[in-house]
C-alpha cells in the first residue's frame, strides 16, 4: 500500500488536517530554534527567565505571520491576532513555569528549555489552532 492509497482513503478533510499538523510542524520547529538560540546567547548575560521572556517574545512574532500565512491559512486580523496572543499567554506562562521546574529539578539551564518544550508544544498547537481556525467569537448577522 503507497501513501497515496492511504491519504486517499482520508477524504480532503483528512488530508487538510495532516498537512495542518506537518506544516504546524515546521513553523514550530522553526519558531522553537529561534527561541531556543535567542535563549542561549542571551543566558551568558541574563538570567533564564529573561533569556525565555525575549527569545519567545522574537519567536511569538515570526510564529504568527508564519501560523496564519502558512500553517492554517487564515488572513490575520486583529480578533485572530488577539485569540493568538491569548493562548501564547498561556503558553508563555507554562513555559516559564515548566522551565523553572526543570532547574529546580536539577537540569542545567542550558537543556532545561529541551523538556519544557516537550510539554509545551503540543498544548500551544491545540491552542493556537482553536484560536485561529474556529469561529470561537460571535458572528455578526
Amino acid at each position: 500500500m503507497q501513501i497515496k492509497d492511504i491519504t486517499d482513503r482520508l477524504g480532503t478533510d483528512g488530508r487538510s488536517r495532516i498537512g495542518e499538523v506537518l506544516r504546524f510542524g515546521v513553523v514550530g520547529v522553526l519558531a522553537t530554534v529561534l527561541q531556543y538560540a535567542i535563549y542561549w546567547v542571551l543566558l551568558r548575560w541574563a538570567g533564564a527567565s529573561l533569556s525565555l521572556a525575549v527569545g519567545y517574545a522574537v519567536s511569538f512574532v515570526f510564529n504568527f505571520v508564519a501560523s496564519t500565512r502558512y500553517t492554517f491559512r487564515v488572513k490575520a486580523n486583529a480578533s485572530r491576532g488577539a485569540g493568538f496572543a491569548l493562548s501564547h499567554v498561556v503558553n508563555f506562562l507554562l513555559q516559564m513555569a515548566t522551565l523553572n521546574l526543570f532547574i529546580w529539578l536539577g537540569v542545567s539551564r542550558e537543556l532545561a528549555p529541551v523538556p519544557m518544550f516537550c510539554v509545551c508544544v503540543p498544548v500551544n498547537f491545540i491552542l493556537v489552532r482553536f484560536f485561529l481556525k474556529k469561529e470561537w467569537r460571535k458572528k455578526k448577522s
